[in-house]
């Protein structure tokens, strides 16, 4: 071969092992400094497509005042991981390239779910991705995820391993940190006029920043669980001013919203079952949370749980086991707090002994409970029933086919993809659904032979299906829109219960707002249960109970 032949023609004949050794060669030398920079500006400009996007449609992107806030937050996301990147390469820099490397797959992965749903990466949001099961993980999955993983988390990988660094001495090092302080905090300081808006979108813009928004926040939930890990303090003993036999059931709902429920007014006919049984829907209620956990803290606290570490005080299920009551846990769903009580099944458990046609979704928390309340020697029974409700995004795998009734449905995990109205077919069918499986407790209490019995249903949170570009729920308290806050609480009670406690449907009506602070001390009044933490005023049966209370 001539050594004149054009350099296309010898890399046409060179032997392809010896070209894919060529190109796995190591790349050139760069300095951490470099390293770090390039990190930080692909960092701000691959990944923050949700926070421009943010920013840009609540300011006039064109103006010189707009134009200088979208620049501020660009330098804002550079500025902070440089800084930080620097800081670990004090520490060493052979941490720098495994971080970067780690950082643009999680990055990739992070970004695909906010912009398939619109989240925000808060310590609540953080809180409920943590108390998210394998099941619901899987029903997440889209191969788009796997699309942003290889071209923004692989493909960013493969350009730092090929990448050599050059050894830089730490003074250096402490220099370049320093002029990423000096240039970082003079153009926050130059750029003073545009404060005043990214502190008003604070919230907001925290959530969308990359990778902080897990990171920090992340670090911020594990330690709020950690200092709730602790043993439980006792509630003051309490005692029972009747003895009758009682049973009550409590329905936790998920991600229920209550306007479309149709017992508050909706059109659609979602509670044909809940309709015709007599149950009354409380007006005005809001959630406590607008993800699982914290709602379940709620909903189980004798008082408000924010006023003190979480779960640092005994919860309603653990203080009645403690006095006798026969407390049995049913769960088709996650996020429960450390609990005692005599039974706790996982709808898996009943999977295995269940019969019949009802052995799937949230009907199996009903499988042989009527036989095992009647076994019951204890003289109060007190059944939860946690359900998996309407928790997206595959709402059309919460319900079994016979229940898609409303039609066409979303059949996607990408919900900005399904027509408005798929998407809401999807979610009302689980609704329909739930209301289905609440009616079938309240029939199996009417076959308690006239025992006193009493339902409470009571959703965590609600659910965005799109309204102002979100979906899902876990938006923080003071961003979330109405239909994330507002739950629907249904009560329904024995004839038995009524005489007893001296109350009807007209008297739970009575009350214009409702809390899901309201079911501990209601539950206790359904026991006939006094304690100095019990609060009549927030008991729902409340006009029998002062009568009860004169004995």
């Amino acid at each position: 071969m001539s050594v004149d032949e054009p350099p296309d023609k010898l890399a046409a004949t060179t032997p392809w092992r010896v070209r894919l050794r060529a190109a796995l060669q190591p790349g050139p030398q760069v300095g951490v400094p470099v390293l770090i920079g390039a990190a930080a500006l692909l960092n701000a400009a691959l990944y923050h497509a949700p926070l421009f996007t943010f920013a840009s449609a609540r300011l006039d992107a064109l103006s010189y005042g707009g134009l200088l806030t979208l620049a501020t937050l660009f330098v804002l996301v550079a500025f902070v991981t440089a800084l930080a990147l620097a800081f670990v390469a004090l520490v060493s820099r052979r941490l720098v390239k495994p971080l970067c490397m780690l950082s643009a797959l999680l990055n990739a992965g992070v970004l695909y779910f906010i912009q398939a749903y619109g989240v925000l990466l808060d310590k609540t949001m953080m809180g409920n991705v943590l108390n998210t099961d394998v099941v619901e993980v899987t029903t997440l999955w889209h191969p788009k995820l796997l699309l942003y993983v290889l071209v923004l988390g692989v493909g960013p990988c493969l350009l730092l391993s090929w990448v050599r660094l050059r050894p830089t001495r730490r003074p250096r090092l402490a220099g370049f940190a320093g002029l990423v302080l000096v240039f970082g905090v003079g153009w926050i300081y130059a750029a003073s006029s545009t404060w005043l808006w990214i502190d008003k979108h604070a919230k907001s813009i925290g959530g969308l920043i990359l990778p902080w928004s897990y990171t920090v926040n992340l670090a911020r939930y594990q330690s709020s669980q950690w200092a709730a890990s602790r043993q439980a303090e006792p509630l003051p003993d309490a005692h029972f001013v009747g003895d009758e036999r009682t049973v009550v059931i409590l329905v936790i709902g998920e991600s229920a919203r209550r306007r479309n429920f149709s017992l508050y007014g909706y059109a659609r006919a979602t509670n044909p079952v809940l309709s015709a049984s007599g149950a009354v829907a409380l007006t005005n209620t809001e959630a406590c949370a607008t993800y699982t956990t914290e709602a379940l803290l709620c909903i189980l606290s004798h008082d408000d749980p924010g006023l003190r570490l979480a779960g640092s005080t005994e919860l309603l299920p653990s203080y009645l086991q403690r006095h006798g009551v026969d407390v049995i846990w049913r769960s088709n769903n996650w996020g429960e707090p450390p609990l005692k009580v005599g039974t706790y099944e996982r709808a898996r458990d009943l999977e295995r002994t269940c019969t019949g046609t009802m052995c799937s979704h949230d009907d199996l928390l009903l499988s042989g409970l009527a036989q095992r309340i009647r076994s019951s020697p204890a003289r109060k029974v007190f059944v939860v029933l946690h359900q998996s409700g309407s928790h997206g995004p595959a709402y059309n795998t919460k319900v079994p086919p016979s229940f898609e009734h409303f039609k066409p449905v979303c059949d996607s995990v990408e919900l900005d993809r399904c027509t408005p109205e798929s998407l809401l077919n999807a979610y009302d069918n689980t609704i329909l659904y739930t209301d289905h499986v609440v009616g079938r407790a309240i029939d199996l209490l009417k076959s308690m032979d006239g025992m006193p019995a009493t339902l409470l249903y009571i959703s965590d949170h609600g659910e965005s299906l799109g309204e102002h570009g979100l979906y899902l729920h876990g938006t923080p308290m003071a961003l979330a829109p109405d239909v994330q806050k507002e739950v629907p609480f249904i009560v329904w009670m024995s004839e038995g219960f009524q005489r007893k406690h001296r109350v009807e449907a007209s008297t739970l009506t009575r009350t214009t707002a409702h809390s899901q602070g309201q079911v501990f001390h209601s539950v206790m009044g359904a026991f006939e249960m006094r304690s100095s933490i019990y609060r009549p005023q927030l008991d729902i049966y409340a006009a029998g109970a002062s009568a009860a209370d004169g004995r």
